[in-house]
C-alpha cells in the first residue's frame, strides 16, 4: 500500500483595506491576476487534498478562508477564493521603470551648428 502524502497549501490573505474593493469588483471567468502588494503571507499553511477541501478545513477555524484570499501549492500554482468557488490565478509583478535614455545631439560640421562651435 502507498502512502501518499497530502499536499500543503500556503496561505495569501489579502490585505483588509483591499478586500472591499475585491468584494465590488465585478465577477471574470479566467485566469486572475494578483498583485503580491495586496496580500500578506500568513504562517498558517494547510494540508488538503484541495483547495476546496483546504476551505472546508478552515471554515470553523479562528481565520477563515474569506473571498479574496489566495492559496499556493507547492508548484507555485495558485487559486484564488471567489463567491463562485476557486479560480486559477498569477501574480502580476509590475515591471520596473526605466528612465528615458538621454538626447544626444551630434556636430556633423556642416553650418547648422552655432557660433561657439564654428
Amino acid at each position: 500500500m502507498a502512502l501518499y502524502a497530502m499536499p500543503c497549501f500556503q496561505i495569501h490573505r489579502l490585505r483588509e483595506d483591499r478586500r472591499q474593493q475585491f468584494r465590488l469588483t465585478p465577477h471574470t471567468s479566467g485566469i486572475t491576476a494578483a498583485k503580491p502588494k495586496d496580500y500578506e503571507k500568513d504562517t498558517d499553511t494547510i494540508e488538503a487534498s484541495s483547495a476546496y477541501a483546504a476551505w472546508a478545513s478552515a471554515r470553523g477555524s479562528e481565520k477563515p478562508l474569506m473571498v479574496g484570499d489566495v492559496l499556493e501549492d507547492e508548484s507555485g500554482a495558485l487559486r484564488i477564493c471567489k463567491y463562485t468557488g476557486f479560480e486559477e490565478a498569477h501574480w502580476v509583478v509590475p515591471e520596473p521603470a526605466v528612465p528615458p535614455a538621454p538626447s544626444v545631439v551630434l556636430y556633423d560640421g556642416g553650418e547648422t551648428a552655432g557660433p561657439a562651435l564654428q
